[in-house]
């Protein structure tokens, strides 16, 4: 069913017949108990009455038979409701207690109403059940019998519950329109706020307004929300990426073209191997720098914090030494032996993201002969992992500024671009770990990855 106005629509009036209905049991069980007990008092007043009018049985015999019946029509006829089908006389017998029947009612069968001597019972007579109250007068010799057919009870009963159920289901139809309008009355607001989404443009990205809300809405409208933010978030980062490019890109694009165009006009053979040096070393930093957009793209479009799996931090380093010593200037990265078999919580990829460009900075900071080493310890409840190099370090005047992208300080490389330290604590926030950059006393840059509890296996 996908119409939610249609499935509250069912729910309710299946839920409204199912209330309905259990109450018209309820009452015909009640009723019918309640009836049945009337039904009983009456019986047992009216044998009673018959009994106190009975003199002796020779006052039956002197009167006649016309005349003792008369007695018990007067005595049994007890109306239980103005209506043709209830206004009735009940069933009287007056039984001897040798077997004689000495009078009756017109309404009572010949045979005799119950067999016992005193009280209720219920016996079948020519295929009807009959409710039957019987009095013995032993000191007369007569036994009274008043006797009702179940037959009228039962009519009685269901007419009752006729009367509750010919209302209903009038009511019912009307029951159901009134709801019907109630459930699209009540999802009016959901209709408005499917309006004001239709309406809106497609760059239209600001939050909506909660203002008088139902409590139902309102969720659905927070969850709307930050929908919005995180495409306005993901868009704002696409727009800040082609930015980045475009403007990063153009200058040592141009550069290439100004070198390759010297090369090209120059016969002097010591001038065009140095426009081609210049060249491969701007190809150089132009595939770093796109290696390293394309990596902030990367972080950037990742929305999950959770890690993909476990990373070994020996084994990574490892590897990145073997990648990147080679292109550096005669400087060495030693490993702590503790950081191998230690694994932390972290993707392997994003992890990589952040050692390499932490190595890279490293590396390219460090003067030739000089060790970038890699170590780490715990701190009261935390780990911190630690690249140190033997660089120059970063001004304190610089310090709050080196995550910025593109940002180059005082002591900027040939082939920096501004953007490994921002890639790194940009990886870092995805994962909860935290990036502190700290000046060594004997000179250098401690690049530290404060990594808490969780994310140590």
């Amino acid at each position: 069913m996908r119409s939610l106005r249609t499935r509250l629509f069912a729910i309710l009036l299946v839920t409204t017949g199912l209330l309905w209905l259990s109450a018209t049991v309820w009452i015909f069980l009640s009723t019918r108990a309640e009836v049945e007990r009337v039904l009983d008092a009456r019986l047992m007043e009216a044998a009673r009455m018959v009994n106190s009018l009975i003199v002796s049985p020779d006052m039956l015999k002197e009167e006649g038979d016309a005349d003792a019946n008369r007695l018990i029509q007067s005595a049994t006829k007890i109306p239980l409701l103005e209506h043709p089908h209830y206004d009735r006389q009940l069933s009287c017998q007056i039984w001897s207690l040798d077997g004689t029947l000495i009078g009756k009612s017109d309404s009572a069968p010949d045979t005799t109403l119950a067999p016992h001597a005193t009280g209720f019972s219920e016996t079948v007579i020519n295929g009807e059940t009959w409710r039957v109250f019987a009095v013995e007068n032993a000191s007369l010799g007569v036994r009274v019998l008043v006797g009702d057919n179940l037959r009228i009870r039962d009519r009685l009963v269901n007419d009752m519950v006729k009367g509750l159920l010919l209302p209903a289901l009038l009511i019912i139809p009307l029951l159901a329109v009134l709801i019907w309008l109630s459930v699209g009355r009540g999802l009016a607001p959901l209709r408005k706020l499917a309006g004001d989404l239709a309406a809106r443009e497609a760059s239209d990205l600001h939050a909506i307004e909660d203002l008088g809300t139902t409590r139902e809405i309102s969720p659905v409208l927070k969850s709307l929300n930050g929908l919005f933010a995180r495409v306005a978030g993901a868009r704002e980062r696409e727009q800040n990426f082609i930015a980045f490019a475009a403007h990063e890109l153009r200058t040592p694009l141009a550069g290439l073209k100004t070198q390759a165009q010297v090369a090209l006009a120059s016969d002097d053979g010591e001038i065009r191997e140095k426009a081609l040096g210049q060249i491969v070393a701007g190809v150089d930093r132009t595939g770093k720098l796109v290696r390293q957009l394309l990596d902030i793209a990367s972080v950037g479009a990742s929305e999950s914090a959770e890690p993909a799996a476990d990373c070994d931090v020996g084994e990574m380093l490892t590897a990145l030494r073997t990648e990147l010593v080679g292109q550096a200037h005669r400087v060495d990265v030693a490993i702590d032996a503790q950081l191998f078999g230690l694994r932390i919580g972290m993707d392997p990829n994003l992890f990589r993201l952040v050692a390499r460009n932490l190595l890279e900075n490293a590396l390219n900071h460090s003067p030739p002969g000089a060790t970038v080493s890699c170590s780490c310890k715990m701190e009261v409840d935390r780990l911190v992992f630690a690249i140190e190099d033997m660089g120059p370090g970063i001004p304190d005047e610089e310090m709050p500024h080196v995550t910025e992208r593109f940002f180059r300080g005082r002591f900027k490389t040939a082939v920096g671009s501004g953007l490994g330290l921002s890639i790194v604590e940009q990886a870092l926030d995805r994962t909860g770990a935290e990036l502190e950059l700290r000046n060594c006393q004997s000179g250098g840059l401690s690049a530290r990855i404060v990594l808490p509890p969780s994310l140590v296996r």
